[in-house]
């Protein structure tokens, strides 16, 4: 099951009024959905909102919420942060079954980069997506998925079908699309064909001479 816990509050005061009121009072609003049921307005102690949010398992992930006695399992879905102190503002949970199936993106982690040789060679790593949508059970979703650039040329490309997705995981979105793309200035690419060309050719130059 999951590994946070949120002991949430049922907030009397909805819209901005009553989440201005809850920061003040040293919590973080927030907003419960999802099950077929209607929305509730919730709130969490701001010390431990903060602590189950630097632990890096709480937005994307399942965690248990706590209603005095009562549990349910949820997912965070969005957390708002103050763009000036980094504060948490506002986050939404969304009520699910641990084992049902659920769509949400997965953030990607881009390996072995010093095997690379389209980066040794002065390539740029550009990074079209940092996360891939996946259709997996609530309880199984995966901390990352990861991206293996070891042998990659400039020009070269990892699209979703080139990915190893874990057992019972599969991904929602099209398998042809672009996740990353090693490029280089054309420049850069010309000189290097031309330095392999010449040396080809003194090398063939030297063997005739033999």
């Amino acid at each position: 099951m999951a590994e946070i816990v949120l002991n949430v509050e049922v907030r009397e005061r909805t819209g901005t009024g009553g989440a201005r009121l809850a920061r003040r009072e040293g919590l973080v609003p927030g907003v419960l959905y999802g099950g077929n049921k209607d929305p509730v307005a919730v709130s969490v102690k701001m010390n431990e909102f903060r602590k189950a949010l630097y632990t890096g398992k709480l937005l994307g992930h399942l965690v248990t919420l706590k209603h005095g006695s009562e549990t349910q399992p949820v997912i965070a879905k969005a957390i708002d942060m103050d763009p000036v102190t980094d504060v948490p503002v506002h986050f939404d949970l969304y009520r699910v079954d641990a084992d049902q199936q659920i769509k949400i993106n997965v953030p990607l982690h881009f390996s072995h980069q010093d095997e690379a040789p389209g980066l040794k060679r002065g390539g740029t790593l550009s990074i079209i997506f940092h996360d891939v949508q996946v259709s997996c059970a609530a309880d199984h979703i995966p901390e990352e998925l990861v991206v293996d650039l070891t042998g990659l040329e400039i020009g070269a490309s990892i699209r979703v079908s080139d990915l190893k997705l874990p057992a019972n995981v599969t991904a929602a979105v099209p398998p042809e699309t672009v996740l990353v793309i090693i490029t280089g200035a054309s420049s850069q690419a010309s000189q290097d064909e031309a330095a392999d060309t010449a040396t080809s050719e003194s090398a063939a130059a030297e063997g005739g001479e033999a």
